[in-house]
């Protein structure tokens, strides 16, 4: 089969194709196991992350990618609930253990065996992907394979965000950094809370334009501040900055949900621009996200489904992924990346 494959960790500041196109054998599934033949695959920042050596994967080569569409052509002998020619959806999390203490209390996140899609275990940059069957999704019909990519992880992570920053219907919210989770989170207030106002911080402005153009009050530069303080901020940046910028733009006693595997070191030094007073007095709170956990893809689908969440998406070939990486990278984002592998 056809796969993009990472083979080292490098800077794709210097190395812009980051990714070799190469042929490999269909995986084998044991029988715990469904195979699927890969229709498409989302694009995420977290490969970002993978190549760069933020969060790199155990072991080379890998085959990136955790938004995973396709159609069982396999199952294992122990597999219930799964059919051939079913078509389902795979996330950020491919496994864990099923029998820690975060695991028997729903928080699978969080499991110190923890495996990852597309990092500790290859993923959808290929045309067939092996994957345990209780982290495969149904997909609801309403979406096509294209739409359905990117919910698998910018729209699920963005509802488990959405879900810790414990919002009340008529409270304001604000998102720093506006990518293919942030456009999907913003849909999502106006249907679940639709007396609150969502503000968008973000330094580019096709971006805050976007923002403007999906239903926001206000859009502006990371550094501005918001002509309202905030009861709640969601940050999806890369970067520390906006971490800082954000808790300036909080009420007291809000809370900022930082959405991000990793953060980039190139701005670590503004962090020494906390003041105590101005950016944590006043009883703020500061919560990450990790991973996410069956039920947040499960619950989003069925929730996107019901508000016919139709994600802005740009389409590229399975050969063209490095291209799409390095549009990330640069900050070249409209919405969701999605590959078309077959």
């Amino acid at each position: 089969m056809k796969a993009m494959i990472l083979n080292r960790v490098c800077d794709l500041r210097v190395n812009h194709e980051p990714l070799d196109l190469v042929d490999i054998p269909v995986p084998e599934i044991s029988d715990d196991e469904i195979l699927l033949k890969v229709s498409t695959c989302g694009v995420c920042h977290t490969e970002l992350d993978e190549i760069e050596g933020r969060t790199p994967p155990p072991r080379f080569p890998v085959v990136p990618g955790h938004q995973v569409v396709g159609r069982i052509i396999e199952v294992g002998a122990n597999v219930t609930g799964h059919s051939t020619g079913d078509r389902v959806g795979v996330g950020w999390i491919y496994s864990s253990c099923g029998a820690c203490e975060y695991c028997l209390n729903g928080f699978e996140n969080l499991c110190p065996k923890f495996i990852a899609t597309g990092r500790d275990a290859d993923g959808g940059y290929a045309e067939y992907m092996k994957v345990p069957a209780a982290s495969a999704c149904s997909i609801p019909q309403i979406f096509t394979d294209i739409e359905a990519a990117p919910l698998l992880c910018a729209g699920a992570i963005g509802y488990r965000s959405l879900n810790l920053t414990e919002l009340k219907n008529g409270q304001r919210l604000g998102l720093t950094g506006f990518g293919g989770s942030g456009h999907l989170v913003l849909k999502m207030v106006h249907h679940r809370y639709p007396d609150s106002d969502v503000y968008v911080f973000a330094r580019n402005p096709s971006e805050r334009s976007f923002a403007l153009e999906l239903g926001a009050v206000w859009a502006g530069d990371t550094t501005d501040r918001s002509p309202e303080k905030l009861h709640s901020i969601i940050d999806t940046t890369p970067a520390w900055m906006p971490v800082v910028e954000a808790l300036g733009n909080l009420v007291p006693g809000g809370r900022l949900v930082i959405n991000a595997i990793r953060k980039e070191e190139i701005d670590k030094e503004s962090l020494l621009k906390l003041d105590y007073k101005e950016h944590l007095w006043m009883e703020k709170e500061i919560k990450s996200v990790a991973n996410v956990c069956r039920t947040d893809i499960s619950k989003f689908l069925l929730l996107a489904a019901e508000m016919g969440i139709r994600p802005e998406v740009q389409e590229f070939e399975l050969e063209d992924a490095s291209i799409a990486l390095l549009d990330l990278k640069t900050q070249r984002i409209r919405g969701s990346k999605v590959l078309v592998i077959s």
